[in-house]
């Protein structure tokens, strides 16, 4: 397994990212998992002493360029060839490596899964998830949160069916229940595009669709799956950052309250596109980019793009 890790993103570059390929390393033991570490050699050759006991289990990829934070993303993509970014969605593109992770620019990111890995046969738009935690410590899955905000109720009835993919395959949960994020519990509840996807997941028979579910129910253990636009998804998303951050401030500590910190989870996977593409947080740390490795290690293990290709290959007739 290669995993193309973008060492350049992030604003706290290549330092975070090659701690948290060192705090990877030590948790898992696992040689079969090889990193091919992306950025500038000049900038990562002071830290890459910490990953000395680990050789053999990484190698080092050239990229003099790097797309900042605010550069525009089609533009720097075209322009930059040899940035960290744009060799990773080329290693994917060729094969030569199972997944791409980065902290960089989140708008080239998102054009170069499009563009360069696409979407995968059958899928009308990807989308970005999110793990929301529970009370029990576990996690359920939210998407969209961002990329997708508006939507037709076909587009929520495949955010339905990829998430139920994922949780399934990733998380290990067998048969994921799926919420409809809604106004209210009764059918017919909601806006036009609410009460549109509401029958089309009902006919659904490859889904465990539970009904509509309201925002108090979205830390519940009672559903897997929560599907809503990437508008809805990315307010909750943000919300749940700020509560998270006062709280912490104050001094608050709590098992729950700890893992609405993104760091626990790393990442938000891309779904929807031919190859397992992560994107961190800008100001990722070390514990961040660890965990972020460690969502395309399960990712890739579970060999889930195979089951969403499976899934949604379309069908031929042959008259």
């Amino acid at each position: 397994m290669k995993i193309a890790f973008d060492i350049m993103g992030g604003d706290f570059a290549p330092a975070e990212a090659i701690k948290g390929v060192q705090q990877f390393f030590e948790q898992v033991p696992d040689p079969s998992v090889h990193l091919l570490l992306i950025g500038n050699e000049e900038a990562a050759t002071p830290h890459l002493s910490l990953l000395e006991p680990y050789k053999g289990r990484f190698t080092v990829v050239s990229a003099p360029e790097v797309i900042g934070m605010h550069e525009h993303p089609t533009k720097a993509l075209k322009e930059k060839q040899n940035s960290s970014i744009a060799i990773g969605f080329g290693m994917l593109a060729m094969k030569k490596a199972d997944a791409f992770i980065s902290a960089g620019n989140t708008g080239a990111m998102m054009v170069g899964a499009m563009y360069s890995v696409k979407n995968i046969d059958g899928i009308q738009r990807p989308t970005i998830a999110s793990p929301v935690p529970r009370p029990s410590g576990k996690f359920g899955l939210m998407l969209d949160v961002g990329i997708n905000a508006d939507c037709k109720p076909e587009n929520l009835v495949q955010f339905a069916q990829l998430g139920s993919l994922y949780v399934k395959n990733v998380y290990g949960i067998e048969n994921p229940r799926v919420g409809l994020l809604n106004i209210g519990e009764e059918e017919g509840k909601g806006n036009i595009l609410a009460q549109a996807t509401y029958p089309l997941l009902k006919e659904q028979t490859d889904i465990n669709f539970i009904g509509n579910i309201e925002g108090r129910d979205v830390f519940s253990e009672d559903v897997d799956v929560i599907v809503c636009e990437g508008f809805v998804g990315n307010v909750i998303l943000k919300m749940a950052e700020s509560v998270h951050t006062i709280l912490t401030e104050r001094k608050l500590s709590d098992s729950f309250l700890d893992n609405f910190n993104y760091e626990i989870f790393g990442g938000t996977p891309i779904l929807g596109i031919n190859s397992p593409v992560i994107i961190g947080h800008g100001v990722s740390n070390a514990l961040a980019f660890k965990n972020m490795i460690d969502v395309a290690r399960k990712i890739v293990a579970a060999d889930l793009m195979s089951v969403f290709k499976k899934r949604f290959a379309p069908t031929t007739t042959v008259e």
